[in-house]
């Protein structure tokens, strides 16, 4: 089936086995239908194909068979297609509430989320917290797993058989591993407390831009990260804060105690004035 999504979910890439390097695609329908799709070697797409977040995108469509959760679909074959530019923010992004929170429903309840996600209903969603309590970094792993290089490696030997060197190395480059993970404290309308990370490519790219123009000061970098996802997200006051959590494959089908982590942050500016009235 042919169908046009607002790509609204874009994380950090993560190594494959299979795929090499992956980014967790995902947006919803006009109708506001929740679609992930795969396998999306993000950095390896052609130039024309390269989407950004809130932009309309059109592809063939197949309901996947090795993902059973139900919004997953695999993209046929170079049918992906992009439409128009990205959805403006103006207005403190009218036409992307419009088009997206507008269209899908918000919970509130981290174990009302968990319990469909053990029934497989749904393992996409947008959840709004009651109350942030922290924003947490963590150190973690500076390098890919071991097993999983020596994989990509083994399967450019094999296509050096077939491409040139430059196809190949542009196919399996390898993006650079996020030496912290960082993650909302927040609790939900039932007082449930939670820890979830935010596994978001605009993260991500933040810590790298910061850790630039920092000079390669760490601590400063992480400090930038939480000004703008701590400072001015939460305690500022002037954005509505919402998340789209995700579950990860692996603990939807062991359902995990909470198999979801955060995978995008939807925060458009609050309408100041309007509140004042």
């Amino acid at each position: 089936m042919k169908d046009k999504i607002l790509i609204t979910v874009k994380t950090y890439p993560t190594l494959s086995k299979k795929y090499a390097e992956l980014v967790c695609t995902a947006g919803v329908t006009e109708a506001g239908q929740w679609r992930r799709l795969y396998p999306v070697r993000f950095r390896q797409l052609y130039d024309e194909q390269k989407y950004k977040k809130y932009q309309w995108v059109e592809a063939e469509l197949e309901q996947s068979n090795v993902d059973d959760r139900p919004e997953s679909y695999k993209i046929l074959r170079d049918s992906l297609q992009i439409v128009g530019e990205p959805l403006t923010t103006k207005d403190n992004w009218a036409a992307r509430r419009e088009a997206f929170l507008n269209k899908v429903e918000v919970y509130d309840d981290l174990a009302d989320l968990i319990g469909r996600a053990h029934r497989n209903e749904l393992s996409l969603a947008m959840f709004k917290p009651k109350r942030y309590l922290k924003f947490v970094h963590e150190s973690v792993e500076r390098e890919w797993d071991a097993e999983k290089l020596a994989q990509l490696e083994s399967q450019k030997q094999q296509l050096h058989l077939f491409d040139d060197k430059e196809t190949v190395a542009h196919q399996f480059s390898v993006v650079k591993k996020l030496p912290y993970k960082f993650s909302y404290q927040f609790e939900d309308n039932q007082g449930k407390r939670s820890k979830l990370m935010i596994e978001d490519w605009e993260i991500g790219a933040l810590y790298w831009n910061c850790l630039k123009a920092s000079n390669g000061d760490e601590s400063s970098a992480i400090a930038k990260v939480r000004e703008k996802y701590w400072d001015k997200f939460v305690q500022g006051g002037n954005h509505d804060l919402t998340l789209v959590l995700g579950t990860m494959l692996e603990h939807h089908r062991k359902k995990a105690p909470n198999p979801f982590v955060i995978i995008s942050v939807f925060y458009p500016g609050l309408d100041l004035q309007g509140r004042l009235f």
